[in-house]
This record gives C-alpha cells, sequence and structure tokens, in this order.
C-alpha cells in the first residue's frame, strides 16, 4: 500500500467522511476593493496570520488528512511572500494546487517560480470586460490589463486556467462577452458566479441584485453556450439564492466535503461561517486538525440532518442540499439553525423574492471594501 493510498483509507469511526479540499486563506491583503467581497466585514490583520512555519506544518496535517486539492486564496494569495514554499510543500505531500488570484500584481518571474514548484492549476477572477467598468467595480486603475496578461502568462506555461467572473446587476449585460473573453485567453472553464450576498455584498445588495429578467436571460444565455461549447469550455453557474427554488448544498453540505482555513488559522466549513453569531472556531494553533475536523463543536453543529427543523427534517431532499445555507438563514432570518429561507419549501421564501425585486431596483451606488480601517467610501 502507498503512502497515498493509505492516507485515504475512510476512519469507521468517522461519519461525516474524508474532506476532499481545503481552501487556504492565506491572507486578506488585496489590492482590490471589492462591493461584494466575500471575506469576512471584519479582517484578519498581517499581523494575526499564520506564519511560514505554522503553514508548512498545518500543510502535513492536511495532507495527513487525506485532502486531495489545496486552493490558495485570500484576499491575494500573492501578497504572502512565501507563497513559493507553500506550493512547493503541498506538491510534496501529492495535494493538488490551485492559486485563486486576482493576478493584478502577478509577474512572470513570480509564475515561473509557482510552476517550478508545482502549481497544478490558476484561477483568476475578472470584474468586467471593460476597462472603464472593472476599474469602477474592483477600485484599481488598469487591473482587467493585468488580468490578461496573467491569463496569457499562465496559458504559455502550459497550467489549466479557469475564469471566475463574479456577476450582478452591473455587469450582467455583459455575459455573452465574459464567455467569448474566456475563449480568447485559452481557459478551460468559466465559472458564471452570480454574487451571494454575505458580509460584504450583504452591505451592497441594493447595488448589486440583478433582475428577474436579467437572470432569465443569463440562464438563456449559458444554456445555448454550453451546448454550443461542449467539449471546448465547461461552464459552471450559480445563479443567486435569492431567486432560486432550490437551496444549494453550501460546500458540499455544512463540514461534509470542505472547509476553509482564516489567515489566523480558525478552521470554518465555509468563508462566511464567521457572520453567524454565537460559534466559536476551533484554531489550528490550539488543536491538531484532525481533532477539529472529527470533534470542534462549531464543526459539528450542522453536519448531517439530525439537527434540521421542519420542514427539513421530512424533505426528500435533505440528503441533496443538507438543508442549504446556515450563513444565509442567519443573515436573512438571524436564525442559522432556520430552514435556507432560498427553498421553496420555506415558510419564509415569498418574503426572499420580494426582497429581491425591492433590491433589485435600487441605487447603483455601493460602498467599496476599504482594508486601511478607515471609514469606507461609498463608490459608483
Amino acid at each position: 500500500m502507498t503512502e497515498l493510498s493509505a492516507r485515504l483509507r475512510p476512519d469507521p469511526a468517522r461519519s461525516h467522511g474524508i474532506p476532499i479540499a481545503v481552501l487556504a486563506e492565506i491572507t486578506h491583503r488585496c489590492p482590490l476593493q471589492c462591493p461584494y467581497c466575500s471575506n469576512p466585514v471584519e479582517l484578519e490583520r498581517a499581523s494575526a496570520e499564520l506564519s511560514t512555519e505554522e503553514w508548512l506544518r498545518v500543510l502535513g496535517e492536511i495532507a495527513d488528512l487525506g485532502v486531495l486539492q489545496l486552493h490558495f486564496s485570500g484576499g491575494e494569495p500573492l501578497a504572502r511572500r512565501d507563497l513559493e514554499t507553500l506550493v512547493a510543500r503541498a506538491a510534496a505531500l501529492d495535494l493538488y494546487t490551485n492559486l485563486i488570484t486576482s493576478a493584478v500584481t502577478l509577474t512572470e518571474a513570480r509564475l515561473d517560480a509557482l510552476a517550478q514548484a508545482g502549481l497544478d492549476h490558476v484561477q483568476i477572477s475578472v470584474q468586467s470586460v471593460e476597462d472603464a467598468l472593472a476599474t469602477r467595480i474592483g477600485g484599481l486603475r488598469g487591473a482587467l490589463e493585468r488580468k490578461r496578461a496573467a491569463a496569457a502568462w499562465v496559458r504559455a506555461r502550459d497550467l489549466p486556467l479557469t475564469l471566475n467572473a463574479v456577476m450582478h446587476r452591473q455587469n450582467l449585460h455583459e455575459l455573452p462577452e465574459m464567455i467569448e473573453m474566456a475563449l480568447d485567453l485559452g481557459a478551460a472553464r468559466l465559472e458564471v458566479a452570480n454574487v451571494q450576498y454575505y458580509g460584504w455584498a450583504l452591505r451592497n445588495r441594493a447595488a448589486l441584485m440583478p433582475t428577474p429578467d436579467q437572470i432569465d436571460t443569463a440562464s438563456k444565455v449559458v444554456d445555448a453556450a454550453r451546448a454550443r461549447l461542449h467539449g471546448r469550455l465547461v461552464i459552471d453557474y450559480v445563479e443567486p439564492d435569492y431567486y432560486a427554488a432550490r437551496p444549494k448544498p453550501c460546500m458540499g453540505g455544512w463540514g461534509r466535503q470542505v472547509f476553509n482555513i482564516s489567515p489566523s488559522g480558525k478552521v470554518l466549513p465555509c468563508h462566511a461561517a464567521e457572520s453567524i453569531a454565537g460559534l466559536r472556531f476551533d484554531s489550528v494553533r490550539d488543536h491538531p486538525l484532525a481533532w477539529i475536523w472529527d470533534h470542534s463543536e462549531a464543526m459539528n453543529r450542522y453536519r448531517g440532518t439530525a439537527w434540521m427543523p421542519e420542514p427539513c427534517r421530512s424533505c426528500a431532499h435533505k440528503h441533496d442540499d443538507w438543508g442549504g445555507c446556515r450563513c444565509q438563514a442567519s443573515a436573512l432570518l438571524s436564525d442559522a439553525g432556520a430552514t435556507d429561507p432560498a427553498c421553496a419549501f420555506s415558510p419564509r421564501h415569498a418574503e426572499v423574492f420580494e426582497a429581491a425585486l425591492a433590491f433589485s431596483e435600487g441605487s447603483d451606488r455601493y460602498t467599496y471594501r476599504d482594508f486601511s480601517g478607515g471609514t469606507p467610501e461609498p463608490g459608483g
């Protein structure tokens, strides 16, 4: 038996299984100020980040747990000068490594170093296909040009490329051009990621919420493109929960397949979980990762189905969606244990749709993410 196969043998006592992937949010530092930023409203400072030595230890624990994929994220992971060291360690542990980046600070020399370290894949986020709108959304002039250049460097080194297009009311009209840009840049996958409303995006719903007509048109555009580009481009499509009839199994279900590690080492079932009041998340600075995965109270709070209220408890779909999103139930209903209001069976579902309609008629002005610790700036 190889070392890898031994790692992957399931523990009979672990009813929730072995995690497939880890999102390593190695920093919250970022050169952009996106109004839909998925990081917590209260960002972790650089002084609180895990050190290189701590991350190297944690990467070993991630591999020992049986994880297959490691996604280096942030903030902007390129802000960490030790990123190459961390990628090399992950590669040596047979972890598939993905860099999730805005790419605006990427250089060819840095990409060469990351590729040499063993990086397997790059995902680049885009805000628009047009310079002025990209600048307005991300708050950085010249960002789109830098992203295009970075994508070309990635493909020139034969690394797989995914384009992550974060869509909302102010750029959904560009979806056909986004698809063409993904093709032009040589991406193998395009994530058409409609903004989900947690954290900073929750503050900007009135500026970001699409209209029902926009969502209807976008769905048709995606369906047509999938048929036309089958075998050339994989298109993932996530519609806003406010317009959905079925809730998504967020991150594969709470603490079932994927977990996050925050910059300071807190282990979370998803990147937005800290928005839920009353939950305390254990840190890799205090406990071994395997103990946290198996025994952390927060990681076990909404695992499985025993916690579910009605109508979830009796629902035929409960093993498909695992009750939907706890962060959304907390944000909209102030109760993380309630039925996800995105579900058509929720008694509060109609309220969510009505809220979407109201927000979709809001102002186009939004509040930028502020990393200085000062007062956020209004944009638009």
